[in-house]
């Protein structure tokens, strides 16, 4: 054994040596020089093509490892490999989704606009002794209203009433777009 470390350790410095000019050759050492490499760390970059418990929505940029990829994402449709072709249509469809989004709220903010000016709208209701009305005014009786003088069709889920038993005035909210909203003025008069 003795002769196998020799050897090695011979072998060894004999490579150091010629691979280091600075030290000189009268020295001899036993050491070994190991290059280690660090194992590769492999991931995946993909694109989700639908939202995905614990790892994100649609559109995402991820990195995965490959096999979870290649086992689970890639065989149900979930994702894709990123190329540069598709983070170019990727930036095409966040543009045309963001430029409709600035559309549907331009629209929001023009209707809520035209809600202010009209000024309030009138409801006619049978009354009963002093103030009190038959019945209340609901939601659905507002959007028959708007949709006959206005010819707009408004959605009753949009539309916050306070509760109407009784004549007199009252503002009603209209959220038109989650940054927009409108208040319609209401007269409730008797008959």
């Amino acid at each position: 054994m003795a002769s196998t470390s020799a050897t090695l350790s011979w072998a060894s410095t004999s490579w150091l040596n010629s691979h280091n000019p600075t030290k000189s050759t009268n020295q001899t050492t036993s050491a070994f020089v190991v290059v280690a490499q660090k194992k590769a760390r492999k991931i995946r970059k993909i694109i989700l093509k639908e939202d995905v418990a614990d790892l994100g929505t649609k559109g995402d940029l991820l990195e995965v490892k490959p096999g979870y990829f290649r086992n689970y994402l890639l065989p149900m449709g979930m994702a894709q490999i990123v190329t540069p072709r598709l983070i170019k249509e990727m930036r095409m469809e966040v543009e045309r989704i963001e430029a409709e989004k600035r559309r549907v709220k331009e629209e929001a903010e023009q209707l809520a606009l035209m809600f202010q000016t009209v000024g309030a709208f009138k409801v006619k209701r049978k009354t009963a002794k002093g103030k009190q009305i038959f019945g209340s005014v609901t939601s659905q009786d507002l959007v028959d209203i708007i949709k006959v003088q206005l010819q707009r069709d408004v959605d009753k889920k949009i539309i916050t009433l306070p509760e109407i038993r009784e004549t007199g005035e009252y503002l009603a909210e209209l959220k038109l777009h989650p940054e927009v909203t409108a208040q319609i003025r209401l007269n409730v008069y008797g008959n």
